[in-house]
């Protein structure tokens, strides 16, 4: 099982993307679904946004 995590920044709230390491990402209003990442896309988008 994959442990899905957010951001500290989204407080309490529901409504966010999470992060599930080797995995990809979701919303956390639904879930059951995932867009895969590879952990190379995933370096990338971080190099890009930092």
């Amino acid at each position: 099982m994959t442990a899905w995590r957010k951001s500290t920044y989204s407080g309490s709230s529901n409504n966010c993307v999470e992060v599930g390491k080797g995995v990809g990402i979701r919303d956390s209003k639904a879930p059951a679904a995932h867009i895969p990442v590879s952990p190379a896309a995933w370096s990338a988008f971080l190099r890009s946004v930092v």
